[in-house]
């Protein structure tokens, strides 16, 4: 036993409780009549904050301590309950010290080892480094298992403002490194919040783990406080979904869970139960040792043999990359060199290969450049590495094609093709450089570098727009290009503002773009970039690119990037519009209608967030407050006034 300050006796006035913390322990201390006392916080039917409740007279000047949730009395001194009822409350002895109350308590014992334990230290095991979400009371026994892991050096939480910013971040850190990070939330709306980003991450396939709290066992299907089931709510959304209740493995369904994000790129997903969160449990923890296999297979002998001789016949071969080959890009791009051969990328792909490559021709298709469409026209073969054949994309499939996918139901998913190899992207170009010798393919370099020459000047051209009403893309897109490091980060949102950078911002060799690609979920730039961020650090620069629209979906994430000092500069093309609604309503026909935006002074709301805020007005402004952003050492935001129908 040890004795404890819990109060000043000022602070306690004549027929009050409240509520005193002393490390982990919650009591209620009251004084009545000149008795003080001190009883454990939480009533034992529903747990409700005896603190909050309040110090009622009864017969013979008894007094009661009244639960503030459903009505029943203890005595606030010894924690009895009036008559003949037995549930009462535990009581600790007082004692008033030069005007200040003292408490005696047990000394605490270490808490045993939890089913939360074993989960947290099994994701650990699986590589989850990064968790973003928000703590609450359906959650809070795995929460604390995480504190303990943050603790040790394991991981690291990031509380957001809003469950869907979580998720982004989460699928923004798969996409970007290939590995798996988690997102967290309660029951019933925290974890419905997760849906919109988390089927970003499916659409795009990237590794997410998802963290469901959930109402006690006993409690579920009876239709109480924010009693959800989210096994059917994650069904679509996710590869595994599974309950961990009382006597399951919690090392086998969290393996199952982290595998199914890691081998399948797919989310896994796990509901915990609150009661079954603190249950005590001896288990060891798993991990990914003997439980994966190396998935970068060879492509059949055939079927490379196949394609080999289809490429070395092709005078104008072309290459289309897609985000499917992220991380297998080297041996890809030794071999166009090896052929110089033309390579484009899909939109997701941006920056796979720089366009300051000598064989890099920027995007194909609705967000792409005259450059990749003119070598989609002239060639004789399409080689397709890693791409899906979207609506969006603009691969010709009237032409020649040769598709390279290690998923095989991503090969001939819409239609034939005419050469399909199964089989790792890297170790395909690698064999399919070593199977080339002689070959009709002619050099394609200077034919891009005159296409890039026509490009560029058309591009200076619309630098000189200007209808009075805010800045042209082609001038914000121009300085951003020059002012974004190397080995930048570059997360990008929905709307106008991903058409113009994909067609005007020119991506060096060794940047990253990060998109929601299939789902196309406005809002995502922001939170992307604080995923990207804790997946990067200080090591390379993260930069966020939105229009007004999407920045309004998660605007008070700014203070989450504030707290943590994440380094990230944010870019808000700012037109006062849903921009790119209104140019779909004027094509369709229709009437502008209902896209207007009421919007604050964002740069000031920015320095009210805590970060570093700038506002351009002039195009001659771009270069020096771009400049200055990202060189900033901390979280920034530019707000770029700009014209939205210079596209």
């Amino acid at each position: 036993m040890a004795w404890h300050k819990a109060i000043d006796i000022e602070q306690l006035p004549e027929g009050r409780v409240t509520t005193v913390s002393i490390g982990t322990t919650s009591l209620a201390v009251s004084n009545y009549d000149g008795a003080f006392g001190a009883i454990d916080n939480a009533c034992p039917h529903q747990g409700g904050p005896l603190g909050e409740g309040s110090i009622e007279p009864g017969a013979e000047g008894e007094c009661w301590l009244r639960c503030p949730w459903h009505g029943y009395d203890y005595n606030p001194i010894t924690g009895l309950s009036p008559g003949a009822h037995g549930d009462g409350v535990p009581s600790h002895a007082v004692e008033v010290r030069g005007g200040e109350l003292w408490v005696e308590l047990d000394e605490p014992v270490p808490a045993e080892r939890s089913m939360s334990d074993v989960l947290v230290e099994t994701m650990v095991n699986w590589g989850v480094d990064s968790v973003f979400g928000m703590v609450g009371h359906s959650n809070l026994g795995f929460a604390d298992a995480m504190r303990k892991a943050e603790l040790r050096g394991d991981l690291r939480y990031f509380g957001i403002r809003h469950e869907g910013a979580a998720a982004f971040a989460a699928t923004a850190y798969g996409k970007l490194t290939g590995r798996v990070a988690a997102c967290f939330a309660i029951a019933g709306p925290g974890s419905t919040n997760l849906l919109t980003g988390l089927y970003d991450a499916k659409v795009d396939r990237a590794p997410v783990l998802a963290l469901s709290g959930q109402v006690p066992t006993a409690q579920r299907g009876r239709g109480a406080f924010q009693d959800v089931d989210l096994e059917a709510v994650f069904n679509d959304v996710s590869g595994f979904s599974e309950s961990v209740h009382a006597g399951a493995d919690p090392a086998e369904l969290m393996t199952l869970a982290c595998k199914t994000a890691v081998v399948d790129r797919r989310v896994g997903h796990l509901v915990l139960p609150d009661d079954a969160q603190t249950l005590p449990s001896d288990a060891p923890a798993g991990g990914p040792k003997g439980r994966s296999g190396d998935r970068r297979i060879e492509p059949p002998r055939e079927a490379l043999e196949a394609a080999a001789a289809m490429i070395a016949q092709s005078e104008r071969p072309m290459f289309v990359v897609g985000a499917g080959v992220r991380h297998e890009m080297g041996p890809i791009i030794e071999l166009a060199e090896h052929l110089g051969a033309p390579v484009v990328t899909t939109f997701k792909a941006k920056g796979q290969i720089g366009d300051d490559h000598e064989l890099g021709c920027g995007v194909l298709g609705r967000s792409g450049t005259p450059i990749a469409s003119w070598f989609m026209n002239e060639s004789d073969l399409v080689v397709v590495f890693g791409a899906s054949f979207s609506n969006h994309t603009g691969i010709a499939t009237y032409k020649p094609l040769i598709q390279v996918d290690e998923d095989p139901m991503a090969l001939g998913r819409f239609q034939p093709v005419d050469v399909a190899v199964q089989g790792n992207g890297a170790i395909t170009a690698a064999a399919l450089r070593s199977a080339i010798d002689d070959r009709a393919c002619i050099d394609h370099r200077p034919e891009v570098a005159e296409r890039w020459a026509i490009w560029r000047a058309e591009k200076a051209s619309r630098r000189d727009d200007d209808h009075g009403e805010g800045l042209n893309a082609a001038s914000l897109f121009e300085a951003l290009g020059d002012a974004a490091p190397a080995d930048a980060v570059l997360c990008v949102d929905v709307g106008n503002n991903t058409y113009s950078f994909g067609r005007y911002f020119e991506a060096k060799q060794g940047q990253s773009v990060l998109m929601s690609g299939y789902l196309g979920s406005i809002g995502f730039s922001l939170p992307a970039a604080m995923g990207s961020w804790a997946a990067v650090g200080s090591s390379r620069k993260v930069i966020s690119i939105s229009g007004d629209g999407g920045f309004g979906q998660y605007a008070m994430e700014m203070t989450t990037a504030a707290k943590y000092d994440m380094d990230i500069t944010h870019v808000l093309m700012n037109n006062n519009q849903l921009g790119k609604i209104s140019k779909e309503q004027r094509a369709a026909e229709f009437d502008v209608w209902q896209t207007s935006l009421q919007n604050p002074d964002f740069a000031a709301m920015a320095e009210l967030c805590g970060i570093r805020g700038s506002r351009v007005t002039d195009r001659s402004q771009l270069a020096s407050q771009l400049g200055e952003a990202i060189a900033h050492d901390g979280p920034a935001l530019v707000e770029v006034a700009t014209d939205a129908a210079l596209l």
